[in-house]
């Protein structure tokens, strides 16, 4: 079954390496502490129990939200930020609240980040090596990169490894 993934535009291209533009979109995020996995697992619970219906419209009614991916996981200061990308239909005005005060929504400006794609397990090790590189990759071409190291997962947990889709994602420095 496909789901919906952000629209981004490719700028330069070097498989597994990206350079890509995002627009602005609007996500719905958790804030976990916690190691990576207790925190991706407690932040996909939470938000995906707010896109299947533990929300609140203005009428009082709930809505269930269409599942995107990736599912994406980003170290903060006291733990990790964990968010879905809403559907490119809804804004900040057309979602329904959360009912769990855990999740929040937000509008995530236009960016650009510098991508990479690889498989198998999101481990420690993996996230590490892919970040380092694509920090060289970046370097290379003289792209000045922000601190944080973005992981990105698009598939379900059932999917076998070497078939799984994931990427570190870094923005660009302002």
């Amino acid at each position: 079954m496909a789901v919906e993934e952000p629209t981004y535009a490719v700028i330069v291209t070097e498989p597994p390496f990206e350079l890509r533009r995002y627009p602005s979109f609007v996500v719905a995020q958790a804030q976990l502490g916690g190691d990576f996995d207790a925190a991706s697992r407690s932040g996909f619970k939470l938000i995906a129990s707010y896109i299947f219906g533990d929300n609140r419209q203005v009428s009082g009614a709930k809505r269930k939200i269409s599942m995107t991916a990736p599912v994406t996981v980003t170290p903060e200061d006291q733990g990790w930020r964990v968010h879905f990308v809403m559907p490119a239909a809804e804004s900040l005005q057309s979602l329904p609240q959360p009912l769990n005060s855990q999740i929040q929504l937000r509008q995530v400006p236009e960016h650009e980040v510098v991508a990479v794609r690889f498989s198998g397990f999101t481990t420690q090790a993996s996230m590490q090596s892919q970040t380092a590189q694509l920090r060289a990759w970046a370097q290379a071409r003289q792209l000045k990169l922000g601190p944080v190291a973005q992981v990105a997962r698009y598939d379900d947990p059932f999917t076998l490894p070497w078939n799984r889709r994931n990427e570190i994602l870094i923005h660009l420095a302002p």
